[in-house]
């Protein structure tokens, strides 16, 4: 009975958001704000509805209801408790109902925000959202059912994906998906602004907020699935500009654009249009996304569906929302006033230049992962676009963006000079220098580039401390010293500490990337008792046996790890699991981590006389890589607190009557 109120609850939702959709739009036409006021509890309703949906489904999957086919198809009754409320969104239909959940979230959300919000922008706004969760919550009822029923039911389901049964994968998803439906907001607030004709300081303080959030939670989503692939699929590589990993990418480059293009608009009501046209292209990347990986058009771990009715209806959705919303713009942008100006060097124009590398890097990843699939489509003839044409065209886009972020915090807005930005930089340059030196001079005949990006990674770090520590000292005759310093620090704007510590954050991911230069890896068939030494690290094997979990049998390689100088350093154990549900066996990596450094082991083929081929790599610094996007969304994190950007901006006063034989004021 649960199941069907759940299914009632669903359609439900779709009747309220169209309400949403439809109330602010009529009311502008009629002025009736009565009408308006409607999207606001319209908005609540859908999200409860469904919530109770999800909340439906999820207790069909821990129960182990087998008379619902979505159960049936991803769980099984040995299937442990954490991987039963994973399999939820482990599905193409469970993980469209969490994106809906997701997108009336940020609704619900916007409604309840009445002081930051105003109440025009806001109402335009929610109609815009609803209109987009009524054709996804369409989209799952005609196309993706989760309440389908069987009968007679299974005595057992048929589990899930091995590959998706990790503590990564039940994280990965919902983050991403935040992120990707989080942007959902900011397109919203664009498109109502079109409608409205009014983009200005107020909207892009109103918009801030919502772009940090998506963005900060895109950047962990990113982060823990990079991760996730890093150490289930056994390949020990962390990005391999996979289409579907692309598919992400994408709009965080647009989206970390957007995120500067806001604090120009803000500050100095500039770059209205490119900010509009931002918001529309980075949802309608995760648009992009999402008929990447549920169209059918790829297969990899990453994807669900392959009906193609799916994928010609998210096709018209695509449609709608992306074609539509150009349209508008191009109908609605030339009619926006245009805002204030600034010199070629200023903080403005650096964010600019910044803006102007990061649409370049993405438009790169978006030609080198569509351009295959338009390819095969149009002459059927299939190629491969691998990790060369990204180096080649993405790093290059990347190194002189890298090199702007310090130099543009320190420029003055409106007006900068270059001679005092590079004075305040100077300590940053120079022990940028002084590291990249030493680590070539350490590491001579190594890869060439490495040093470089280990420089540049310093370098990014120390600039993003020395602008905190350049605004508390102050200039000129306000400069202060000692214990003065820290009291201005900690009085500084949190959103200034959390730019900082996102540029830092940064830098730290290219330490890790680039300390990868260095990797080793070790191959070669072991017997027990016999070595396999990769990097500075010497791997054992002890003994190879089996293991048991609640739903797999695993072969299980115990190793022993030692340095070059035979000290004990710890144990490693990577095996097979055969998951008999699923006929599957997966590789399980085996992870020691030292420092911020990891060997990695992984199981290849078991032999007789428990003989085995086993793959050692040694990866230093690599947990720096995740470390510091975990740092970025800190720094989001920490933004997000900061009074200015839970308050709206003041409206600009209406000039008021001069009383007569008064000068005005100057």
């Amino acid at each position: 009975m649960l199941i069907e109120v759940g299914h009632f609850a669903l359609a439900l939702a779709l009747a309220l958001s169209l309400v949403q959709a439809v109330m602010p739009v009529w009311a502008a036409r009629s002025g009736d704000q009565a009408l308006r006021a409607v999207a606001t509890p319209a908005a609540l309703g859908a999200f409860a509805c469904i919530l109770f949906a999800f909340g439906a489904l999820t207790y069909a999957h821990v129960t182990s209801d087998f008379s619902v086919l979505n159960v049936i198809e991803n769980s099984h009754t040995a299937k442990p408790f954490l991987y039963k409320i994973s399999g939820v969104w482990g599905n193409h239909e469970g993980s469209m109902l969490l994106w809906v959940l997701i997108l009336a979230l940020f609704g619900a959300l916007v409604a309840v925000s009445r002081e930051s919000v105003p109440p025009t922008l806001r109402a335009n706004t929610l109609a815009v959202q609803g209109l987009i969760t009524f054709v996804f919550v369409l989209f799952i009822i005609t196309t993706s059912n989760p309440f389908t029923r069987v009968s007679p039911a299974p005595a057992e389901g048929n589990d899930l994906n091995p590959l998706l049964q990790d503590f990564g994968l039940a994280v990965h998803p919902p983050l991403l998906y935040v992120g990707y439906v989080g942007f959902s907001i900011t397109f919203a607030f664009a498109i109502a602004a079109l409608i409205d004709g009014r983009i200005d300081a107020v909207w892009a303080r109103a918009v801030r907020p919502w772009t940090l959030i998506a963005w900060s939670f895109l950047t962990l989503g990113i982060a823990m699935g990079s991760y996730w692939a890093y150490y289930e699929l056994g390949w020990g590589g962390w990005w391999f500009w996979d289409p579907v990993e692309n598919a992400s990418l994408m709009p965080w480059l647009a989206g970390t654009a957007l995120l500067h293009s806001t604090v120009v608009m803000e500050k100095r009501d500039a770059l209205k249009v490119w900010t509009v046209l931002l918001a529309i292209l980075t949802f309608s990347l995760s648009l992009l996304g999402t008929f990447i990986v549920r169209s059918g058009v790829l297969t990899s771990v990453h994807t669900f569906a392959t009906d193609p009715t799916r994928g010609v209806f998210i096709l018209a959705i695509l449609i709608l929302f992306i074609g539509g919303s150009l349209t508008l713009f191009a109908w609605r942008a030339p009619m926006l006033r245009q805002g204030g100006i600034f010199a070629p060097i200023s903080r403005e124009g650096a964010l600019v230049m910044n803006n102007l590398f990061l649409a370049a890097g993405c438009a790169t990843v978006f030609v080198g992962t569509l351009y295959p699939l338009l390819l095969e489509m149009l002459t059927a003839e299939k190629i491969s676009v691998g990790p060369p044409f990204f180096n080649y065209t993405f790093v290059p886009l990347a190194i002189p963006l890298l090199l702007i972020v310090p130099f543009g915090q320190t420029l003055a807005w409106k007006r900068g000079d270059v001679h005092a930005a590079t004075q305040r930089l100077f300590a940053a340059l120079a022990a940028a220098l002084v590291v990249g030196l030493a680590v070539t001079a350490l590491t001579w005949g190594g890869p060439m580039m490495a040093p470089v990006g280990i420089g540049l990674g310093a370098y990014l770090v120390i600039g993003s401390a020395m602008e905190i520590v350049s605004r508390a000292r102050g200039y000129g005759n306000n400069r202060a010293r000692g214990a003065a310093i820290w009291r201005r620090a900690a009085g500084l704007p949190r959103s200034a500490w959390g730019t900082a510590m996102a540029h830092a954050g940064v830098g730290v991911v290219v330490l890790g990337i680039a300390a990868q230069g260095w990797a080793t890896e070790g191959l070669k068939t072991l017997k027990p008792g016999e070595s396999l030494a990769s990097g500075p690290y010497v791997a054992t094997l002890d003994r190879v046996g089996p293991r048991t979990g609640e739903n797999y049998a695993e072969t299980t390689a115990f190793l022993t790890i030692r340095n070059a100088g035979g000290d004990f350093v710890g144990t490693v154990e990577t095996g097979k699991r055969f998951y008999p549900s699923r006929k599957m066996t997966v590789t399980e990596s085996g992870l020691l981590t030292i420092g911020a450094s990891q060997v990695y082991a992984s199981l290849g083929e078991v032999l007789p006389e428990g003989a085995i081929g086993l793959r050692l790599y040694y990866k230093p610094l690599v947990l720096l890589i995740w470390l510091g996007a975990v740092v970025m969304a800190l720094g989001g994190a920490i933004s997000l607190t900061d009074r200015r950007m839970r308050v709206g901006a003041p409206a600009r006063a209406r000039a008021k009557p001069v009383p007569p034989g008064m000068a005005p004021a100057e």
